[in-house]
Protein backbone atom coordinates (compact mmCIF):
# COMPACT_ATOMS: atom_id res chain seq x y z
CA UNK A 1 0.00 0.00 0.00
CA UNK A 2 0.99 3.07 -1.03
CA UNK A 3 2.00 6.29 1.31
CA UNK A 4 -0.78 8.17 0.11
CA UNK A 5 -3.48 5.45 0.25
CA UNK A 6 -2.49 5.02 3.93
CA UNK A 7 -3.17 8.83 4.54
CA UNK A 8 -6.73 8.47 2.54
CA UNK A 9 -7.51 5.70 5.39
CA UNK A 10 -6.33 7.18 8.38
CA UNK A 11 -8.91 7.12 10.72
CA UNK A 12 -11.08 4.04 8.91
CA UNK A 13 -8.90 1.02 9.20
CA UNK A 14 -11.31 -0.98 7.60
CA UNK A 15 -12.11 1.23 4.82
CA UNK A 16 -11.52 -0.45 1.15
CA UNK A 17 -8.52 -0.43 -0.43
CA UNK A 18 -7.97 0.24 -4.20
CA UNK A 19 -5.54 -2.52 -6.01
CA UNK A 20 -4.63 -3.09 -9.24
CA UNK A 21 -4.12 -6.81 -8.94
CA UNK A 22 -6.02 -9.54 -7.09
CA UNK A 23 -4.89 -13.50 -6.96
CA UNK A 24 -6.43 -15.26 -9.99
CA UNK A 25 -9.89 -17.26 -7.82
CA UNK A 26 -10.16 -14.95 -4.56
CA UNK A 27 -12.79 -12.42 -5.67
CA UNK A 28 -16.08 -11.61 -5.49
CA UNK A 29 -18.75 -9.81 -8.31
CA UNK A 30 -22.13 -9.68 -9.40
CA UNK A 31 -22.62 -12.21 -11.94
CA UNK A 32 -24.67 -10.06 -14.22
CA UNK A 33 -21.66 -7.97 -14.79
CA UNK A 34 -19.37 -10.95 -14.96
CA UNK A 35 -20.96 -11.88 -17.95
CA UNK A 36 -21.32 -8.68 -19.06
CA UNK A 37 -17.52 -7.99 -18.83
CA UNK A 38 -17.10 -11.60 -20.31
CA UNK A 39 -16.35 -13.96 -17.80
CA UNK A 40 -12.64 -15.65 -18.03
CA UNK A 41 -10.95 -16.09 -20.95
CA UNK A 42 -11.69 -19.84 -22.00
CA UNK A 43 -8.91 -20.40 -24.20
CA UNK A 44 -6.14 -19.62 -21.80
CA UNK A 45 -5.35 -23.79 -20.50
CA UNK A 46 -5.55 -25.07 -17.11
CA UNK A 47 -3.87 -22.50 -14.54
CA UNK A 48 -1.62 -18.88 -14.39
CA UNK A 49 -2.22 -15.87 -15.71
CA UNK A 50 -5.98 -15.13 -14.70
CA UNK A 51 -5.38 -12.92 -12.58
CA UNK A 52 -3.39 -10.36 -14.35
CA UNK A 53 -6.00 -10.53 -17.66
CA UNK A 54 -9.11 -10.03 -15.46
CA UNK A 55 -7.72 -7.29 -13.09
CA UNK A 56 -6.33 -5.11 -16.65
CA UNK A 57 -9.91 -5.88 -17.69
CA UNK A 58 -11.90 -4.92 -15.07
CA UNK A 59 -10.18 -1.58 -14.65
CA UNK A 60 -9.55 -0.84 -18.37
CA UNK A 61 -13.26 -1.95 -18.76
CA UNK A 62 -14.71 1.32 -16.24
CA UNK A 63 -14.73 -1.33 -13.31
CA UNK A 64 -12.79 -0.62 -9.87
CA UNK A 65 -11.06 -3.82 -7.94
CA UNK A 66 -11.01 -3.47 -3.90
CA UNK A 67 -9.55 -5.50 -0.74
CA UNK A 68 -12.19 -5.12 1.60
CA UNK A 69 -9.91 -5.75 4.71
CA UNK A 70 -13.10 -7.63 6.74
CA UNK A 71 -13.13 -10.03 4.36
CA UNK A 72 -12.19 -13.67 5.10
CA UNK A 73 -11.38 -16.14 2.41
CA UNK A 74 -10.95 -20.13 3.07
CA UNK A 75 -7.93 -21.20 0.57
CA UNK A 76 -7.54 -25.14 0.70
CA UNK A 77 -4.29 -26.18 -0.40
CA UNK A 78 -4.02 -29.94 -2.18
CA UNK A 79 -1.10 -31.90 -1.88
CA UNK A 80 -0.86 -31.85 -5.83
CA UNK A 81 -2.35 -30.79 -8.93
CA UNK A 82 -5.38 -32.68 -10.17
CA UNK A 83 -4.50 -32.12 -13.55
CA UNK A 84 -1.55 -31.44 -16.00
CA UNK A 85 0.00 -28.91 -18.18
CA UNK A 86 0.22 -29.75 -21.60
CA UNK A 87 4.09 -28.49 -22.69
CA UNK A 88 4.66 -27.79 -18.76
CA UNK A 89 3.36 -25.16 -16.40
CA UNK A 90 6.31 -22.69 -17.71
CA UNK A 91 4.37 -23.34 -21.19
CA UNK A 92 0.95 -23.10 -20.01
CA UNK A 93 1.47 -19.87 -17.70
CA UNK A 94 3.60 -18.48 -21.07
CA UNK A 95 0.72 -19.04 -23.21
CA UNK A 96 -1.84 -17.21 -20.86
CA UNK A 97 0.30 -14.43 -20.18
CA UNK A 98 1.13 -13.80 -23.59
CA UNK A 99 -2.65 -14.03 -24.38
CA UNK A 100 -3.19 -10.89 -21.57
CA UNK A 101 -0.52 -9.09 -22.63
CA UNK A 102 -1.81 -9.06 -26.42
CA UNK A 103 -4.90 -8.30 -25.98
CA UNK A 104 -4.72 -5.88 -22.88
CA UNK A 105 -1.25 -3.98 -22.81
CA UNK A 106 -1.08 -2.30 -26.10
CA UNK A 107 2.51 -0.90 -27.03
CA UNK A 108 3.75 -1.55 -23.50
CA UNK A 109 3.41 -5.47 -24.22
CA UNK A 110 7.60 -4.92 -25.21
CA UNK A 111 8.34 -5.07 -21.14
CA UNK A 112 6.30 -7.97 -20.59
CA UNK A 113 8.27 -9.74 -23.48
CA UNK A 114 11.69 -8.02 -22.24
CA UNK A 115 11.23 -10.42 -18.87
CA UNK A 116 10.20 -13.42 -20.76
CA UNK A 117 11.33 -13.63 -24.05
CA UNK A 118 10.82 -17.39 -24.02
CA UNK A 119 7.16 -16.55 -24.37
CA UNK A 120 7.81 -14.98 -27.72
CA UNK A 121 7.98 -18.63 -29.50
CA UNK A 122 4.41 -20.24 -27.68
CA UNK A 123 1.68 -19.86 -29.37
CA UNK A 124 -1.34 -18.58 -27.93
CA UNK A 125 -4.63 -19.19 -30.21
CA UNK A 126 -6.79 -16.60 -31.44
CA UNK A 127 -7.36 -13.41 -29.43
CA UNK A 128 -9.96 -12.24 -31.98
CA UNK A 129 -12.97 -12.51 -30.05
CA UNK A 130 -11.17 -10.71 -26.63
CA UNK A 131 -10.34 -8.06 -28.98
CA UNK A 132 -13.76 -7.90 -29.80
CA UNK A 133 -14.64 -7.70 -26.36
CA UNK A 134 -12.59 -4.74 -25.91
CA UNK A 135 -13.68 -2.94 -28.60
CA UNK A 136 -17.96 -3.59 -27.65
CA UNK A 137 -17.09 -2.61 -24.48
CA UNK A 138 -15.13 0.67 -25.26
CA UNK A 139 -12.05 -0.06 -22.74
CA UNK A 140 -9.34 2.14 -21.52
CA UNK A 141 -5.82 1.67 -23.02
CA UNK A 142 -2.98 0.04 -20.80
CA UNK A 143 -1.46 3.90 -20.87
CA UNK A 144 -4.68 5.21 -18.77
CA UNK A 145 -3.98 2.13 -16.76
CA UNK A 146 -0.58 2.55 -15.49
CA UNK A 147 -1.32 6.30 -15.26
CA UNK A 148 -4.41 6.25 -13.18
CA UNK A 149 -4.47 3.00 -11.26
CA UNK A 150 -0.78 2.35 -10.56
CA UNK A 151 1.04 5.40 -11.14
CA UNK A 152 3.64 4.02 -8.85
CA UNK A 153 4.77 1.45 -11.27
CA UNK A 154 7.55 3.30 -13.05
CA UNK A 155 8.18 1.77 -16.29
CA UNK A 156 11.55 2.54 -18.30
CA UNK A 157 11.35 5.04 -21.62
CA UNK A 158 11.91 2.40 -24.11
CA UNK A 159 14.20 5.43 -25.99
CA UNK A 160 16.06 5.05 -22.41
CA UNK A 161 16.61 1.38 -22.22
CA UNK A 162 18.28 -1.58 -24.40
CA UNK A 163 17.39 -5.04 -23.62
CA UNK A 164 19.33 -8.07 -24.43
CA UNK A 165 22.21 -10.37 -22.42
CA UNK A 166 25.64 -9.82 -21.93
CA UNK A 167 27.72 -12.64 -23.45
CA UNK A 168 31.41 -14.08 -23.27
CA UNK A 169 31.88 -16.69 -25.87
CA UNK A 170 29.50 -19.65 -25.31
CA UNK A 171 28.80 -18.00 -21.37
CA UNK A 172 26.00 -15.23 -20.60
CA UNK A 173 26.27 -13.02 -17.42
CA UNK A 174 23.70 -15.00 -15.34
CA UNK A 175 22.01 -13.94 -12.11
CA UNK A 176 22.38 -17.45 -11.05
CA UNK A 177 19.28 -16.84 -9.01
CA UNK A 178 21.04 -14.29 -6.28
CA UNK A 179 19.40 -11.27 -4.95
CA UNK A 180 20.13 -7.88 -3.45
CA UNK A 181 23.60 -7.83 -2.18
CA UNK A 182 25.01 -11.08 -4.01
CA UNK A 183 27.35 -11.81 -6.58
CA UNK A 184 26.95 -12.13 -10.03
CA UNK A 185 27.96 -14.98 -12.17
CA UNK A 186 28.58 -16.76 -15.73
CA UNK A 187 26.40 -19.78 -16.97
CA UNK A 188 26.02 -21.00 -20.25
CA UNK A 189 23.86 -18.95 -22.50
CA UNK A 190 20.25 -20.20 -23.07
CA UNK A 191 18.68 -17.70 -25.06
CA UNK A 192 15.51 -17.49 -22.72
CA UNK A 193 16.09 -14.62 -20.92
CA UNK A 194 15.23 -14.79 -17.29
CA UNK A 195 18.28 -14.44 -15.01
CA UNK A 196 20.14 -13.80 -18.31
CA UNK A 197 18.04 -10.89 -19.58
CA UNK A 198 19.69 -7.16 -18.89
CA UNK A 199 18.86 -3.77 -19.59
CA UNK A 200 21.14 -1.35 -20.48
CA UNK A 201 20.05 2.33 -19.31
CA UNK A 202 21.24 5.37 -20.86
CA UNK A 203 23.19 6.60 -18.08
CA UNK A 204 25.12 3.36 -18.00
CA UNK A 205 23.29 1.17 -15.64
CA UNK A 206 23.14 -2.84 -16.13
CA UNK A 207 19.53 -3.82 -14.81
CA UNK A 208 18.07 -6.99 -13.68
CA UNK A 209 14.51 -6.16 -12.63
CA UNK A 210 15.33 -3.37 -9.92
CA UNK A 211 18.39 -4.36 -9.05
CA UNK A 212 21.19 -2.85 -10.57
CA UNK A 213 25.12 -4.29 -11.09
CA UNK A 214 27.46 -2.66 -8.48
CA UNK A 215 31.17 -2.35 -8.27
CA UNK A 216 33.31 -1.79 -5.26
CA UNK A 217 36.33 0.93 -5.05
CA UNK A 218 39.40 -1.58 -5.34
CA UNK A 219 40.59 -3.95 -7.89
CA UNK A 220 39.09 -7.63 -6.70
CA UNK A 221 36.55 -6.61 -5.23
CA UNK A 222 33.08 -8.70 -6.33
CA UNK A 223 30.27 -7.19 -8.40
CA UNK A 224 26.95 -7.64 -6.81
CA UNK A 225 23.08 -6.34 -7.66
CA UNK A 226 22.09 -3.69 -5.27
CA UNK A 227 18.65 -1.93 -5.73
CA UNK A 228 19.62 0.47 -8.70
CA UNK A 229 20.11 4.35 -6.93
CA UNK A 230 20.04 7.25 -8.99
CA UNK A 231 22.93 8.58 -6.72
CA UNK A 232 25.26 5.80 -6.29
CA UNK A 233 28.09 6.54 -8.88
CA UNK A 234 29.44 2.79 -8.31
CA UNK A 235 26.16 1.62 -10.66
CA UNK A 236 27.30 3.69 -13.59
CA UNK A 237 29.70 2.04 -16.46
CA UNK A 238 30.14 3.25 -20.11
CA UNK A 239 28.31 2.38 -22.89
CA UNK A 240 28.96 -0.97 -24.46
CA UNK A 241 32.15 0.13 -27.24
CA UNK A 242 34.22 -1.28 -30.10
CA UNK A 243 36.30 -2.12 -27.00
CA UNK A 244 33.98 -4.85 -25.42
CA UNK A 245 34.62 -4.11 -21.96
CA UNK A 246 32.26 -2.77 -19.30
CA UNK A 247 34.61 -0.10 -17.36
CA UNK A 248 32.92 1.82 -15.19
CA UNK A 249 32.43 5.84 -15.69
CA UNK A 250 35.05 7.17 -13.73
CA UNK A 251 37.31 4.58 -12.21
CA UNK A 252 39.53 2.49 -14.22
CA UNK A 253 38.15 -0.43 -13.25
CA UNK A 254 35.88 -3.65 -15.52
CA UNK A 255 33.85 -6.32 -14.73
CA UNK A 256 35.82 -9.64 -15.15
CA UNK A 257 34.89 -12.85 -15.27
CA UNK A 258 38.84 -14.36 -14.32
CA UNK A 259 37.50 -15.46 -10.84
CA UNK A 260 33.64 -16.65 -11.50
CA UNK A 261 34.09 -20.16 -10.61
CA UNK A 262 35.21 -19.50 -6.71
CA UNK A 263 33.43 -15.68 -6.71
CA UNK A 264 31.73 -14.70 -8.72
CA UNK A 265 32.29 -11.38 -11.33
CA UNK A 266 34.51 -9.08 -9.80
CA UNK A 267 35.88 -5.73 -10.85
CA UNK A 268 39.63 -5.32 -11.93
CA UNK A 269 41.99 -3.19 -13.05
CA UNK A 270 41.07 -2.68 -17.00
CA UNK A 271 42.63 -4.31 -19.73
CA UNK A 272 41.34 -4.76 -22.90
CA UNK A 273 43.07 -7.50 -24.12
CA UNK A 274 42.25 -9.62 -21.60
CA UNK A 275 39.50 -12.51 -22.68
CA UNK A 276 38.16 -11.91 -19.25
CA UNK A 277 37.43 -8.76 -19.84
CA UNK A 278 35.77 -8.63 -23.06
CA UNK A 279 31.76 -8.95 -23.43
CA UNK A 280 28.97 -8.45 -26.43
CA UNK A 281 25.92 -7.02 -25.55
CA UNK A 282 23.20 -8.73 -27.91
CA UNK A 283 20.30 -6.60 -28.34
CA UNK A 284 17.33 -7.76 -28.78
CA UNK A 285 15.96 -6.86 -31.79
CA UNK A 286 12.08 -6.56 -31.19
CA UNK A 287 12.94 -4.79 -28.09
CA UNK A 288 15.12 -1.85 -30.26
Amino acid sequence: MTTEERNKRKGNEIAPIRTPMIAGGLFSIERKWFEELGKYDMMMDVWGGENLEISFRVWQCHGALEIIPCSRVGHVFRKQHPYTFPGGSGNVFARNTRRAAEVWMDDYKQFYYAAVPSAKHVPFGSIRNRVELRERLKCKSFKWFLENVYPELKVPDKSDVQFGSIKQGDQCMDTLGHRSGESVGVYACHGAGGNQEWVQTKEGRIKHHEFCLTIGDKPGSLVRMKPCDGNDRNQQFMKFSSSKILKHIQMNLCIDSRNHSTKGLTAETCDNSSASQLWDFIIDQEKK
